[in-house]
């Protein structure tokens, strides 16, 4: 594998006929298994189609598993031309994309599909704002995770105070500090080493991930309740899309769409969703909060909201309290709202 097969300028560009389309073949990067259902039902599906409104013109090749470079880094690795496209959790490094860390915020998505449109659709008109050096494809989520422990109830806020945590996002990292936890912060591919060598005691994640990552026999005890979701987003480098003919530019913009983002997660989404029966089926512990215990999760998670808004006003958002309403009513409006 060639170094200037990966960099960002349409990696292989040849000029035909005139009646052939400019060629361009393309390198997308991520840190997920190739066997992972978000590769398997959603980048193939979405780079099958791109191929064939093309007519061609355009092949994109899939690096998986960190292979070119590590989770956190995929954001630079688009942005400096490493890769073509890169596919990005942006709660990885805390604080550097706080507008679109809104997602992430707990007890406020509960579903995946429609939830990644709308979430698209309102992060659409900040994303030059606050990735402008990318051009922002897709943005969407997973289904919702929560919390699964090594030993012990997992059941109100106090079962948090004391223990190692490895959250999925910094808005997570911040809730396990309120509740007096202590943040681990690894990525997804690094879950089962956190657990198995007792970094971590707890993993936030959502059920299915935690057999792709190879969890499911390092915890016994769940919180049940969609707590969660994490948000992510397929960049391409813009010299890239700069360099493709204006055909197929357009056929590339055609693909970035909140309509996609919401195809592209739901095969992930119900994968995830059917991992929740297979940790029942392993016997596994699994506490449900009554209504009252339920009303301290959400009265310890409070405080998040009012922090994002300062966040997002410190990083230059004039009205972060109708950000916030414009996020919520999207949300709400899709059916996708944790009431």
């Amino acid at each position: 594998m060639k170094l200037t097969h990966l960099m960002a300028a349409a990696s292989v560009a040849a000029l035909g006929t005139a009646a052939q389309a400019q060629e361009t073949t393309l390198a997308l990067s991520h840190w997920l298994p190739p066997t992972h259902p978000l590769q398997t039902t959603g980048m193939e599906m979405w780079i099958d189609a791109i191929e064939e409104a093309s007519g061609g013109g355009i092949a994109i090749e899939i690096y998986p598993a960190q292979q070119l470079g590590a989770a956190p880094d995929h954001y630079d690795m688009a942005r400096d031309g490493i890769v073509d496209i890169s596919f990005i959790n942006p709660g990885y490094q805390p604080g550097r994309f706080p507008i679109i860390s809104a997602g992430e915020l707990p007890f406020h998505i509960d579903n995946a599909k429609a939830g990644s449109r709308a979430f698209h659709e309102w992060y659409q008109p900040y994303a030059e704002q606050e990735m402008s050096d990318v051009t922002v494809c897709l943005v969407h989520l997973h289904d919702p995770g929560t919390l699964h422990g090594k030993e012990g109830q997992l059941l109100v806020p106090s079962d948090i105070d004391g223990k190692n945590v490895r959250p999925a996002n910094g808005t997570t990292a911040r809730m396990v500090n309120l509740m007096g936890g202590a943040s681990v912060q690894v990525p997804a591919p690094e879950m089962r080493e956190a657990l198995s060598k007792g970094t971590a005691d707890i993993t936030a994640s959502p059920w299915g991930s935690l057999f792709t990552f190879g969890a499911q026999d390092l915890v016994q005890s769940h919180l049940d309740v969609p707590l969660y979701v994490t948000v992510f987003a397929f960049l391409i480098n813009t010299d890239s899309l700069n360099a493709m003919s204006e055909e197929n530019r357009q056929v590339m913009m055609d693909h970035c769409t909140p309509e996609w983002s919401e195809k592209i997660a739901s095969g992930w989404a119900d994968a995830e969703a059917e991992g929740r029966q297979q940790i029942i089926d392993l016997g596994h512990d699994l506490y449900a909060p009554d209504d009252a215990q339920l009303q301290e999760w959400k009265d310890a998670t409070a405080p998040l909201v009012d922090e994002w808004k300062q966040t997002v006003t410190d990083a230059g958002i004039e009205d972060a309290d109708a950000a916030y309403d414009a996020f919520v009513q999207k949300i709400r409006d899709a059916d996708s709202m944790v009431e």
